[in-house]
């Protein structure tokens, strides 16, 4: 350390030093948090297990699903890691060296905040592009693996109504492919008048073409069953609407969810959660900021003499009521009617405001 002081252009030196050791030990938080979260979902989906859906499709559904574990768990991870990374430099007195060549707190501050603004951006390009597919393809593929080949066979996959017609689909692929589509329509009087079942439909552009497929007519007297290699199949159902319909709004990019949200408001549809996922999502970058803010400050203010361990715990009871908070007041937003906005940026303000509180009185 005190040779990079002492070189004759010492700031790019330091930056790269310190940008190792912060995004090093936010490297290392995130994979040993992603690996408790894979495992625990390796867990709970051994339960789901069947002659379709085996072990290995477990382990497969857990590995597509990596993307939006370590989306999820980035801020978290930062404020761990934060700790962890500046809590060494500490530990050696490396900060105090800083100090006494005349680098202010709110330098080591943008030292540490200007990588994490990469880490930030890698993480929202995750989010907006990555996530949404992942998750989507994951979750049809096992529910096509767990569903049988009608809705009669499976309590899995998903429904739609559209007028008088109610539709069953096992699985939803992105793209616009669809895995066992039941239907059925029925007349005014709730009176079934054709049920169908085709095993796949591709969507072509303005309309869905089923394959393989077999129809039976409900008459009067009678029923008439015919098969059918390829049926055409006009709805207003599109590849985009059927995602936001059947996925978690978690699943959803954040564009699709404010398209969707706005959607649902001109409707006059309840759009509370599509509201709340969207707002955590775009306001990530803040909650990161200002969980790192938080590190940094205690770093420098009441956790600059601890043991590592005491700041590992320190870290994560903050991070366990950063989160706390945020799950209690997105709920609530949805049940008691107030901004979803509020819910998602108050526990990320007050957080910023005692971080920036507590450098000043480092500084």
């Amino acid at each position: 350390m005190k040779k990079l002081l002492r070189d004759n252009q010492p700031m790019p030196r330091l930056s790269r030093y310190v940008t190792a050791s912060v995004l090093g030990a936010i490297s290392l938080v995130l994979l040993v948090i992603v690996a408790l979260d894979a495992i625990g979902a390796v867990i709970d989906g051994v339960g789901d297990i069947s002659n379709n859906y085996t072990f290995n499709q477990v382990m497969i559904y857990v590995a597509m699903t990596l993307p939006s574990r370590i989306y999820e768990n980035i801020p978290i991870a930062s404020l761990i890691g934060c700790l962890i990374g500046l809590g060494m430099l500490a530990n050696n007195s490396e900060l105090v060296v800083m100090r006494a060549a005349g680098v202010s707190v709110m330098r080591i501050v943008w030292l540490v905040i200007r990588p994490i603004l990469w880490l930030i951006l890698a993480g929202a390009l995750m989010g907006e592009y990555l996530v949404p597919f992942s998750d989507q393809y994951a979750e049809s593929r096992r529910m096509l693996l767990k569903g049988g080949e009608s809705a009669q066979e499976t309590d899995s996959g998903f429904w739609n109504k559209e007028g008088h017609d109610f539709m069953h689909f096992n699985a939803v692929y992105p793209g616009g492919v669809l895995f066992g589509v039941t239907r059925y329509r029925f007349n005014e009087d709730h009176r079934l008048l054709q049920a169908s079942f085709s095993e796949r439909a591709t969507f072509q552009g303005e309309h869905w073409v089923e394959e393989r497929g077999v129809v039976t007519n409900f008459l009067d007297d009678r029923t008439d069953v015919e098969e059918f290699v390829t049926r055409k199949w006009e709805t207003n159902l599109s590849p985009e609407l059927l995602n936001l319909i059947v996925f978690p709004p978690e699943s959803l990019a954040i564009h699709s969810l404010y398209n969707y949200s706005n959607y649902l408001e001109e409707q006059g549809q309840e759009s509370s959660k599509y509201q709340l996922a969207f707002w955590k999502k775009s306001l990530q970058p803040f909650t990161i900021v200002s969980l790192v803010l938080i590190a940094i400050s205690f770093v420098f203010g009441p956790l600059r003499q601890v043991t590592m361990g005491y700041r590992i715990f320190a870290g994560v009871v903050v991070g366990l009521v950063f989160r706390t908070a945020q799950d209690l007041l997105g709920p609530a937003s949805v049940v008691f009617g107030f901004y979803p906005f509020l819910a998602v940026a108050f526990p990320a303000l007050i957080c910023a405001l005692i971080g920036l509180w507590l450098l000043r009185r480092a500084s």
